[in-house]
């Protein structure tokens, strides 16, 4: 018995256990669902009741079509995504979006030079993420977005991370409206990378929904909030 092969395939096999509003709780195995291909397109994505892994569709899918999660984070470039894939799961990806870079455009929009920096500064805000240190996150945030705001665009996925940074700051220090702000920046870019009944876009647009029914903004939170619950009804 190979200690070290054995980690190896649970790193590659296993799934990360997310809450309803995928955010990572823990760690799981689950055999059957570790047959599944990736695809930078999936037409399923995996959501969590609990501990237990549920298969769900995202877009209509035709008879003899292959079942295809994404294994990484969307909101990466092709280059990012192939690299990770070759480094974790030792393939290469040549799925149509890979093939295309089709979203590349779009998720790299804006000054080069700028959004290289952010890039950077993203490690230093997940780093304070991950202790906890809202106020320093939300002052990185805050400095970054306001001095780059006629230079990068809200779909630039770099921006856009840092919008989420700057949103979840402020709902945990409890500045509900400054969070609507930033969420509601975020809207039309998450619309564009997670299309269909996609669960990320769903969570994204609950919490703006209950952010805006916080606010008062009654209509515009129902809206959202029916949309949310037709992608639900689908991904859950």
């Amino acid at each position: 018995f190979d200690v070290a092969d054995a980690f190896l395939q649970v790193i590659c096999n296993s799934f990360t256990i997310c809450n309803a509003e995928m955010q990572e709780v823990g760690v799981g195995l689950y055999p059957s669902m570790s047959l599944l291909n990736h695809s930078c397109d999936p037409n399923c994505s995996i959501v969590f009741n609990g501990p237990h892994l549920l298969l769900r569709a995202v877009r209509d899918i035709e008879a003899g079509e292959e079942l295809t999660i994404c294994y990484l984070d969307m909101l990466m470039t092709s280059e990012e995504r192939r690299k990770q894939l070759r480094d974790q799961y030792c393939f290469e990806c040549d799925c149509f979006r890979c093939q295309t870079q089709d979203k590349d455009a779009d998720m790299l929009t804006g000054d080069e030079q700028v959004w290289k920096e952010v890039q950077e500064s993203l490690k230093k805000i997940e780093e304070l993420k991950a202790h906890w240190k809202w106020e320093q996150v939300l002052a990185m945030c805050q400095t970054i977005i306001s001095s780059n705001a006629e230079r990068l665009p809200d779909i630039n996925i770099y921006q856009l991370k840092v919008l989420d940074c700057a949103m979840d700051a402020c709902i945990n220090l409890g500045l509900l409206e400054e969070a609507l702000f930033y969420g509601m920046r975020t809207m039309e870019p998450y619309r564009i990378f997670f299309p269909g009944s996609h669960p990320v876009r769903g969570v994204q647009v609950m919490k703006v929904g209950k952010l805006q029914l916080h606010q008062g903004m009654f209509p515009q939170a129902m809206k959202n909030l029916r949309l949310v619950f037709g992608v639900s009804r689908v991904t859950h």
